[in-house]
């Protein structure tokens, strides 16, 4: 009797090429979802904030002060809610705001724990839960809308170049690991996101294995921050990063627009030149 391979640990084939094969994906009802968890993450909010015995102007003249006496359900509701948002789309850093409320000061478990090993401990799980979660809302909004692009045939049509069939090919090999890898690594593109999504790769392993990447990814930011009592200069430091890591994926594409504009104001007559040559040549 010949081998045949268990259907189970058969690679999962590449899509159609051509886009051809409707996805079971319904983009409208997964925005609703994402409605519904926004309203349900800044109402609470926005209620305990309208609660706080200070001013806003606080913020300004003394951060520190004002952000250690917010409440710690105030400063997880607002992290969950602004990593869902950090998408694509809306490349918003978190490493910042993940190391902001994973400062003592922040105190997000205060009184759940004496030692500080299990205060450390505790503040990175409950962090990296939050945070994991919200990132995890953010990945599966780039799931979807990058669902309803391809469903367009002209940009379905990279599904038939060499270079995507290649990727696909390694990307079957291990999806689960390199969606958790990916979500781990702090990088500006997410590459293996929009690799998944083309290869339809499903919305549950999708979903498990981001939120799994990004916890272990926030939980030691956190337990860092926490650990060596790093303070303010934890989230400064991940802001700046931050902002040399989008500096050095912004700036090239900058550059490459700006010189053919350059180059054809280098081409182009000055005012007036054209016209006395034109006379010129007519004397």
């Amino acid at each position: 009797m010949g081998h045949t391979e268990s259907p189970a640990l058969a690679p999962h084939p590449p899509p159609a090429a051509s886009g051809a094969g409707r996805d079971a994906v319904t983009v409208k009802r997964w925005l609703a979802f994402y409605a519904a968890f926004f309203a349900a993450m800044a109402v609470p909010l926005g209620y305990l904030l309208s609660q706080q015995h200070w001013a806003w102007a606080d913020w300004t003249s003394r951060p520190a002060e004002t952000f250690a006496t917010t409440s710690p359900a105030i400063k997880l509701l607002a992290l969950t809610l602004y990593a869902s948002m950090a998408c694509t789309f809306l490349p918003l850093p978190t490493g910042w705001i993940i190391a902001g409320v994973a400062t003592r000061e922040a105190a997000v478990a205060a009184g759940l724990a004496g030692d500080v090993n299990a205060q450390a401990a505790l503040t990175a799980l409950i962090i990296g839960l939050c945070g994991g979660l919200g990132s995890t809302i953010a990945n599966l909004n780039d799931y979807h809308v990058f669902t309803w692009m391809l469903r367009h045939r002209r940009i379905a049509a990279v599904r038939n170049t060499r270079a995507y069939q290649s990727a696909a090919r390694w990307f079957a090999r291990q999806p689960f690991f390199l969606i958790v890898l990916f979500n781990i690594i702090p990088i500006p593109v997410d590459v293996v996101r929009m690799l998944a999504t083309s290869y339809r790769y499903p919305r549950v392993p999708f979903a498990v294995s981001n939120f799994v990447g990004r916890f272990v990814r926030y939980f030691v930011i956190a337990f860092v921050t926490f650990w060596w009592d790093l303070g303010i200069v934890a989230p400064i430091s991940l802001l700046a990063l931050a902002a040399v890591m989008g500096s050095a994926r912004l700036g090239p594409k900058a550059i490459r627009s700006m010189l053919p504009a350059c180059c054809a104001a280098g081409r182009r007559p000055a005012a007036g030149q054209g016209s006395s040559d034109n006379s010129m040549q007519q004397e």
